[in-house]
């Protein structure tokens, strides 16, 4: 079956990936209406499945809202609307009238439809773009408009995409919510009736919710049931609107901006929006992460298959007290644990003793550095680690030269305050000159002292979001912003090909596909007390890869919590993702020193299996019982558990934990204990953990397939 159909006696189409497909038609008023979405369906299939369009039951009913391709405002529509215009005489609404198709071919096994619209009325251009691959369940959605006439136009609302659901017995959505700290807590809850609205108006993805939802009739777990979900690529101000109406269906669409914001088109101007991806899958949550696991690594990230180094951060050890005889004391200790990457944290520039002054003033601190990070860098490059730096380009203190010589670089309205978060105000990325000077100083950064990995930092939320300098530049601010980061980072990815780029905003602040479309991680949270983390990375798993989690080894008491738990514990953690350490190794002792070194190398052995195998979650974080993380191998040759409990439960013994992901009638062998276990058993019986018994038990069970004929 071709990845895009098309009736030859009617406007419907057929989008196929490997196990679902994706239907639409446009009807008689040249509208596109959604057909289908599910388990493939042949052409002939998806035709016996339009519904005649009917009037509305009533005069106060209108014109459904879940149904519509891209629900517009206008007309008899009283939904929530994916495109809403103003023009220049003030008037709204879009009428659609079909203006032909286009199918692109993006080499094999990559397909674009593209369904060009135009409005009745107005010189406004509309096109729908779907892309799908042969590779992957997931499906792209985006949508570019263009301003063909002489006039300012107003896009109040312009989402990505709508996606319908087909009518189910019930709705429950999943999402993720929290705060700084404490980012990614998964909910899943009931749908309610009526709109409901995931957003965040930071102008950054935010520790407040992530831009992703799934859906599915209440009875999905881990294993079983059909899950529809769908996540926006961006990584400024979005907003997602989920609906349920009185008559049972339910849809969402989502894109860029907030309320009260729009995006200006001037004369000639296109407006291309981010993908809104979404995904059919059956097997229930499980199934759909790992869709997405695959379809990040594959289609998203820059180096996908690419195998991360353990990283070592100074930031715990040093704070703001940076030298370059500390670190290189730091950066020796680092590489006898095994370390492969040692970061240089804040505090290495400019008059950067605390976080009042120095945010802007990107050069080497003379009387730490007297000869810049070169020598630095090589030393550690002597060690056999690569060098890495933090950087915050998008940030400015008040106390710094670049403020005092650019007071008008930052956000601001006129006449009002500059509210200071951390000491410190936003830069408006969204001015060319801001970005290129960012751009510059990076670039020079990079190639001086030849940086191998920076961590872009973002550590505050917008506030007094203006541009003065231009007319309609409150609105623009909020697209220009993002659209010049992405396009800095771009520009300097391309300098330096072999440099790599982890996102952070305050932890996990800017986790998002369409960041990660130019970074290579993403620091997951401020919070890297081992226990906390464990939820925390449950919901940031739901969608994102292991691939992409930092995960920090650190200090006890925790500086978040003053929790103390065992090292081992706090390793086994970190190893469920990407591993590194961030602690003062200047105080641990010589039995931590030795047990870290051993467990750095423990996750070395099995890091191909975090990074890039198929992830189950038998046990999820919550209560009393183990929690338990499984990655195995694609092709089933060997798989590594994860397991971790807050303490023995008095006649409650542990149970068995089932595995998945292995070869059916193979044989598998402990590669610490050398015993053998059977898949059949391990599938159908479970895996029994032999966590100790104490408080913050923990362990990982690496097994390998048997050959053949091995005893």
């Amino acid at each position: 079956m071709p990845m895009i159909s098309r009736a030859p006696d009617s406007a419907l189409w057929v989008l196929s990936t490997p196990r679902t497909s994706y239907a639409l038609r446009i009807d008689e008023t040249g509208a596109p209406r959604h057909v289908a979405w599910g388990p493939r369906l042949t052409v002939t299939e998806a035709e016996s499945l339009v519904v005649p369009d009917e009037d509305p039951a009533s005069s106060f009913e209108g014109r459904a809202p879940v149904g519509e391709e891209l629900p517009v405002d206008g007309g008899t529509r009283y939904g929530p609307p994916s495109l809403q215009v103003r023009y220049a005489d003030g008037s709204r609404g879009f009428e659609w009238q079909p203006a032909g198709h286009r199918i692109l071919q993006h080499g094999a096994g990559t397909a674009e439809l593209v369904l060009e619209f135009r409005d009745r009325l107005y010189p406004l251009h509309v096109a729908l773009h779907y892309t799908v691959r042969d590779d992957t369940d997931v499906i792209e959605r985006r949508t570019v408009l263009r301003n063909d006439g002489g006039q300012h136009v107003d896009l109040l609302r312009a989402d990505s995409a709508a996606w319908s659901l087909p009518a189910l017995r019930d709705y429950r959505l999943s999402h993720v919510t929290g705060q700084w700290a404490a980012e990614s807590r998964l909910r899943r809850e009931p749908l309610p009736h009526g709109e409901t609205v995931l957003t965040s108006r930071r102008g950054i993805t935010s520790h407040h919710a992530g831009p992703w939802v799934m859906l599915e009739d209440g009875d999905a777990d881990e294993d079983h049931g059909r899950v529809f979900s769908a996540t926006l690529a961006w990584s400024g101000s979005w907003r997602l609107t989920v609906q349920r109406t009185h008559d049972g269906r339910a849809g969402f669409t989502g894109g860029v901006g907030h309320d009260g914001t729009s995006v200006p088109l001037a004369p000639g101007e296109e407006f291309s929006t981010p993908v809104f991806a979404g995904l059919c899958s059956e097997g229930g949550f499980g199934a759909a992460s790992r869709a997405w696991h695959a379809y990040t690594r594959e289609h998203v990230l820059p180096h996908g298959r690419e195998t991360s180094p353990v990283l070592y951060n100074s930031w715990e050890a040093t704070g703001f007290d940076v030298t370059e005889e500390g670190q290189l004391r730091l950066a020796e200790r680092a590489a006898a644990l095994g370390v492969e990457l040692f970061v240089v944290d804040d505090g290495w520039f400019g008059a950067r003793r605390d976080d009042r002054a120095g945010l802007g003033d990107w050069t080497p601190a003379p009387e730490r550095f007297p000869h810049g990070l070169g020598p630095l860098a090589r030393a550690v490059r002597t060690l056999g680690m690569r060098f890495g730096v933090w950087v915050e380009p998008e940030m400015v203190n008040p106390d710094s030269d670049l403020y005092r010589a650019h007071p008008d670089w930052i956000l601001h309205i006129p006449g009002r305050s500059r509210s200071e978060l951390r000491n410190q105000l936003v830069l408006n990325f969204a001015r060319d000159d801001v970005a290129g000077w960012a751009y510059d100083w990076l670039t020079r950064l990079v190639a001086d002292a030849g940086v191998d990995f920076l961590k872009w930092d973002m550590n505050r939320a917008f506030s007094e979001a203006g541009w003065p300098d231009r007319p309609d530049g409150h609105d623009r601010l909020w697209t220009g912003y993002v659209n010049n980061l992405y396009g800095v980072l771009d520009r300097l990815r391309a300098d330096h090909p072999d440099l790599r780029v982890e996102t952070c905003s305050g932890g996990g602040g800017r986790a998002d596909l369409g960041i990660l479309r130019r970074t290579d991680q993403v620091w997951t949270s401020d919070n890297t007390d081992a226990v906390d983390r464990l939820v925390i990375q449950h919901g940031f798993g739901q969608v994102l890869p292991a691939r992409v989690m930092s995960a920090w080894v650190t200090d006890v008491p925790n500086q978040c919590t003053g929790r103390t738990v065992p090292l081992r514990f706090r390793f086994h953690v970190a190893m469920s993702g990407l591993l590194g350490i961030g602690g003062d190794l200047d105080r641990w002792s010589e039995e931590e020193l030795a047990e870290g070194a051993e467990l750095v190398a423990e996750y070395k052995r099995v890091r191909h299996l975090v990074q890039h195998g198929v992830q189950f979650r038998p046990c999820e974080p919550y209560g009393d019982g183990p929690a338990v993380v499984q990655y195995a191998a694609e092709d089933g040759a060997e798989t590594v558990v994860l397991a971790w409990r807050r303490g023995p439960r008095g006649g409650v013994p542990d149970a068995p934990v089932r595995l998945r992901g292995l070869t059916p009638g193979a044989r598998y062998r402990d590669t610490a204990t050398g015993a053998l276990h059977h898949a059949a058993v391990l599938d159908a019986y479970g895996l029994r953990l032999d966590l100790p018994g104490q408080d913050w038990a923990s362990r990982t069970v690496h097994l390998m397939r048997v050959a053949d004929g091995e005893g």
